[in-house]
């Protein structure tokens, strides 16, 4: 048994690296059919962000495949070339990552809310795909709780919780004002109303493209403007900034479209990964383009750093609990069939006391069931307190001469 996972991410590889290895519902769920097919996997889960991608894996035995490898068939590119922007992580290190990540101390943004929500999203679409096992549900569980936990307790100071926000500020300093302009959103995800609303509270005048099939049914931020997305090229020659930010895998917006529409300067943000704009219309005049990448935040001042460690402490102790769990989860079935055989063992030698009491059958039958339920109880409590008590070699000891006893003629 093993956990492993592979990944990439914005501190290693550029937007147009990231965008090869970039997954949208309708892939991942096309890949978790396929790792569900891969000898000696037991569990998948993927995590595909505008920041990184990141497929997980729990193995039966010692598994010998390669992660890599297998992400780079399903996407069709030579092995050779992509290999370096690659991390590779196992057991306790591969853990502590996800622990880290789902905390946001490993994001562009420190502590920024979203990561939390893609990585209790990840597990529910694996899940969803009968893909996750019984070890990635919990140590994704115990990884999200930790996160909660670090939120409520731990301050990370920061000057933003999301690229967007980064964005805007950045974007002030260099000397871009968003009062008074018209601003066009494509787009009404998570992103797009985030970006809505924060562009509408700059004082901006903001319209949100809306798929036509779904015009009457979505909801868009407060005092924002609609446009089936259809007609954003009509509204485009008046726009001051557009920002884009779908899951497309097509451009939303081409050089050539954006060519012929443009009537003055413009600042063109996209948020998407893959890209949702041409990078070609850099080139264009007049035209400020901006991806994801352009918005890094600063180093982590000593208010942060000792934010940080607060969380790092928070998290080592939810990451004991699951390794506390996970060293033992091969025994857990020994340890059932325990329970059961001594259960049993108990009813027998109590059950001709049973039958000399002067009450009735039914309450007879009632006495064996709660016999065995406590039974049980006092089990756990024993094994468990045997388990935390003494070390690993020794708990299975016992275990395996607790079980000798009970394969004796």
């Amino acid at each position: 048994m093993g956990i492993e996972m592979v990944g990439i991410d914005h501190s290693v590889a550029e937007i147009d690296i990231r965008m090869i290895f970039s997954f949208t519902k309708k892939s991942t769920r096309e890949l978790l059919e396929y790792m569900k097919t891969v000898p000696g996997v037991a569990g998948c889960v993927l995590l595909s962000t505008c920041n990184r991608m990141e497929l997980w894996i729990s193995t039966e035995g010692d598994w010998e495949g390669d992660l890599y490898e297998i992400l780079c068939s399903i996407r069709q590119v030579p092995p050779e070339i992509y290999r370096s922007y690659f991390v590779f992580r196992r057991e306790k290190e591969a853990a502590e990552h996800l622990f880290r990540l789902a905390a946001g101390l490993e994001s562009r943004i420190l502590g920024e809310d979203q990561i939390l929500t893609q990585v209790g999203e990840a597990l529910a679409f694996s899940r969803e795909n009968y893909a996750a096992d019984h070890v990635l549900e919990t140590l994704f569980r115990q990884a999200v709780t930790a996160a909660k936990k670090i939120k409520t307790e731990v301050e990370l100071p920061a000057t933003d919780q999301s690229v967007v926000h980064t964005a805007v500020r950045q974007l002030k300093e260099v000397g871009f004002s968003f009062a008074g302009k018209t601003c066009m959103v494509i787009g009404n995800g998570v992103m797009g109303k985030l970006t809505a609303t924060l562009l509408k509270e700059e004082g901006a005048h903001v319209t949100v493209t809306v798929r036509q099939y779904r015009s009457g049914v979505v909801e868009i931020p407060r005092d924002c403007s609609r446009i089936d997305y259809g007609r954003r090229m009509e509204l485009l020659p008046s726009c001051d900034c557009v920002v884009s930010a779908t899951v497309s895998p097509n451009y939303t917006l081409t050089e050539e479209l954006v060519r012929e529409c443009l009537r003055k300067p413009a600042v063109f943000i996209d948020l998407a990964v893959p890209r949702d704009i041409d990078p070609n219309i850099k080139n264009l005049p007049g035209v400020r383009l901006y991806d994801i990448d352009c918005f890094r935040e600063e180093a982590h001042s000593e208010e942060q750093k000792m934010a940080i460690r607060r969380a790092e402490a928070l998290m080592e102790e939810q990451m004991e609990e699951f390794f506390s769990w996970y060293n033992c989860v091969d025994v857990m079935p020994l340890i059932g069939k325990l329970k059961a055989e001594i259960a049993e063992d108990l009813q027998k030698r109590l059950i001709k006391k049973l039958r000399e009491l002067p009450v009735d059958e039914k309450c007879r039958e009632q006495l064996r069931e709660d016999i065995g339920t406590a039974a049980v109880k006092t089990m756990n409590k024993m094994l468990f307190g045997l388990r935390d008590g003494l070390e690993q070699n020794v708990f299975r000891q016992c275990l395996d001469s607790m079980d000798d006893i009970y394969q004796r003629p």
